[in-house]
């Protein structure tokens, strides 16, 4: 029981063909493709006026040199919005839940940000491991500190996301379980923890969404760090 419950975590399989490619593709699907015409749909109008909102937002913490990478934080919060979301559907395969992907998100972006910072200006970036007025013994201890702090950085955005959604999902299922076993024996109950799960779902609905703004908004400051 307590292995099935961890099963929705494992990457589907077709003829042993790993599935998460298509987990990770479908998201695009779903965003509106460029057409020739003045008016869209009132699809495509809302999706549009989200996906600009979302840049306004994103842009509001970096001055004109962070504007380029616009593009770039603004695809990557639709794709972990939208896998968030299409998660938390019945029979769904969730890729963000993986560690290894998250880390795949979070190290190349957080290195970049890193050597951005070390090429355009270097005593800048250095100077934020040694914090100005330091007394003279506390500096290599300091530095120590300041640099493991640096280094954990893409380490801490990829366990913080994988751990909210894994958390989110194992308790669905287990109260969802629960339900479906006291509804022969105990229906009162039943129906409380139904509630419940009705709670916990719209939680979690907020918490696919939060938990996606939080990464791309921890990234876009690390970039005004360094720029």
């Amino acid at each position: 029981m307590n292995l099935s419950f961890f099963d929705q975590f494992s990457s589907p399989s077709l003829l042993g063909i790993p599935l998460i490619l298509i987990a990770m593709v479908f998201p695009a699907l779903l965003l509106p493709s460029p057409g020739n015409r003045w008016i869209n749909n009132r699809l495509s109008t809302l999706q549009l006026w989200f996906i600009n909102l979302i840049t306004k937002q994103l842009m509001i913490p970096l001055d004109k040199k962070g504007h380029k990478w616009a593009l770039i934080l603004t695809s990557l919060m639709m794709f972990l919005l939208l896998t968030n979301l299409l998660g938390l559907l019945p029979y769904t395969f969730t890729p963000t839940t993986q560690l290894s992907m998250n880390l795949a998100l979070a190290f190349p972006l957080w290195l970049a940000t890193l050597l951005t910072g070390l090429r355009n200006q270097p005593s800048v970036s250095l100077g934020h491991l040694l914090p100005e007025g330091t007394p003279t013994l506390l500096i290599p201890a300091l530095i120590l500190i300041e640099t493991t702090s640096l280094l954990i950085r893409p380490l801490a955005l990829g366990v913080r996301l994988t751990a909210n959604l894994t958390a989110g999902h194992l308790l669905i299922q287990l109260i969802s379980t629960a339900t479906t076993t006291l509804m022969t024996t105990m229906p009162v109950v039943s129906l409380l923890t139904l509630a419940v799960l009705l709670l916990l779902t719209i939680l979690e609905v907020a918490v696919a969404m939060i938990q996606a703004y939080v990464f791309v908004l921890l990234l876009s400051l690390y970039l005004q760090e360094n720029i």
